[in-house]
């Protein structure tokens, strides 16, 4: 199990115990994470944030949209050590 999955079940009470590699807890975590990188959803945020009033004077460019949205997924998969 990722290190850091393991700090925040500590964090959050749950004593870890080891026990083989698909634990239910692991499982779960992934399930979180995968959640958090819904590829819909991000790009929703990167879109809305673009059109922000802010930045409305600004022509979006899906290509670099669709960039981002994968480097953000990528940094959470490894931070997280999910493939």
């Amino acid at each position: 199990m990722n290190e850091r999955i393991r700090e925040l079940l500590e964090q959050a009470g749950v004593k870890y115990v080891t026990m083989p590699k698909d634990t239910v807890y692991e499982k779960f975590a992934e399930l979180i994470v995968r959640e958090c990188i819904n590829h819909e959803e991000l790009l929703g945020a990167i879109a809305r944030g673009w059109c922000s009033e802010k930045n409305s004077h600004k022509t979006m460019d899906p290509d670099l949209a669709v960039a981002i949205f994968d480097e953000v997924e990528r940094q959470i998969k490894q931070q997280f050590g999910v493939e």
